[in-house]
């Protein structure tokens, strides 16, 4: 897959112009959502990811801080679409199960 060098030295874009972490598959949105819902710190995230370098998380977190707009527009959009499939989905079965036995 080739990609594409960014300003960000540890950050690169792949062949559909997805900001990747260079050397890895993983995305920047990626590390950066685990940032936003865990509240995750810089060394924090490298205690989860400890196959990247504190310089690529870093660069990953300077590249989001500088394409926020961007990446929380699509995150956004995600998570819209995340929350119609739940609602399309309807309860779950288990779910109601557990209600029925008073579980819940």
């Amino acid at each position: 897959m080739p990609a594409v060098q960014t300003g960000y030295e540890h950050i690169s874009l792949d062949d559909r112009k997805v900001p990747i972490i260079a050397g890895t598959t993983m995305k920047v949105v990626e590390l950066v959502q685990e940032k936003i819902a865990y509240g995750w710190s810089a060394e924090e995230l490298h205690f989860q990811h400890p196959s990247l370098t504190l310089g690529q998380i870093y660069s990953a977190l300077a590249y989001y801080a500088d394409h926020h707009d961007e990446f929380d527009g699509k995150i956004e959009k995600v998570m819209e679409s995340v929350d119609a499939m739940r609602r399309s989905a309807g309860p779950s079965p288990l779910l109601q199960r557990l209600k029925a036995k008073g579980l819940l």
